[in-house]
């Protein structure tokens, strides 16, 4: 069973006059393998999965699966709200060669623990020996996966890490302490990377590795390596945009600086649309302070 840690990227998905940009998705995973990424997330949140057509979801994947040709793992986002469809997403990202699926709580319809436990064991058992990895995020899905749910998913093979967008240290010292190693915790925020690696975590899931890739490794890796004063003079140093990148839901503030990066057009699909103009100066301002914009 493969493991996961260090940085890996939320990617955007590109638009251009409505339709999936390829040529643009390309360019952004040739700028994150360039810059040492430790693993690509296709079609999540901030790749505005829930706005993709299946065929564009496809194409994604496919993308980042010949891209990264088997040097760094690809988990494709196959979560939804239904255990069957989840099951389904998981099995077709399975068969165009993701390496693990990113598993979302399901949203909306807000199950119990005991429910989840059943939802997660489904999925597994539909996917024999395909890593799974878990999203806890109650602020969009309106559901906590607890720490003895996640215990009891210890017992299945398949669950081998969680994304944890909690923001809370104490969960993440909860969690080490009835998980340990065998739940590799990833932070699911950006500016929690520190707090969660410090109690235990392995890496992150990010946003911000999006536009600076080569800075957010370096912050993790200092993290593995325990050197704290490197790890909070570079947390310090990417601050600025971490919370530039939250202004707006994600991924508006993300898309626009790629935007300005030369990367992508300035579009989203709706109900998304791009970063109100009384945001652009903290973001231009934290792009400038990492060298990403003159």
């Amino acid at each position: 069973m493969k493991t996961f840690e260090g940085v890996l990227t939320a990617l955007a998905t590109p638009f251009r006059n409505g339709k999936l940009d390829e040529a643009a998705y390309e360019k952004l995973v040739d700028y994150q393998l360039a810059n040492g990424i430790s693993g690509l997330v296709p079609i999540g949140t901030t790749g505005e999965a829930p706005l993709l057509s299946e065929a564009e979801k496809e194409k994604l994947v496919s993308i980042c699966v010949k891209k990264a040709k088997g040097k760094i793992p690809v988990l494709a986002g196959t979560g939804s709200y239904s255990t069957e469809q989840t099951t389904l997403n998981t099995k077709r990202m399975r068969d165009l060669g993701a390496d693990a699926a990113l598993v979302v709580t399901p949203y909306y319809n807000r199950p119990t623990q005991r429910c989840l436990i059943e939802h997660y064991t489904a999925v597994a058992k539909a996917n024999k020996g395909f890593p799974l990895v878990v999203y806890n995020v109650p602020t969009r899905t309106g559901t906590d996966i607890l720490p003895d749910t996640l215990k009891a998913l210890c017992e299945v093979e398949e669950v081998v890490a969680l994304k944890e967008a909690l923001g809370s240290a104490a969960r993440v010292l909860e969690l080490m302490e009835k998980c340990g190693k065998r739940l590799t915790v990833l932070a699911g925020d950006d500016w929690f990377v520190w707090p969660c690696m410090a109690c235990g975590g392995r890496g992150v899931i990010s946003v911000s590795s999006n536009i600076a890739p080569r800075q957010m490794g370096e912050l993790v890796k200092a993290a593995l390596k325990g050197e704290v004063e490197r790890v909070l003079e570079l947390h310090m140093a990417m601050a600025p945009l971490h919370r530039a990148l939250t202004q707006e839901s994600n991924p508006i503030p993300v898309k626009k600086a790629l935007h300005w990066m030369g990367l992508f057009a300035d579009e989203l699909r709706l109900p998304l649309s791009p970063l109100a103009p009384q945001f652009h100066a903290p973001l231009r301002e934290a792009l400038q302070g990492l060298g990403l914009l003159s």
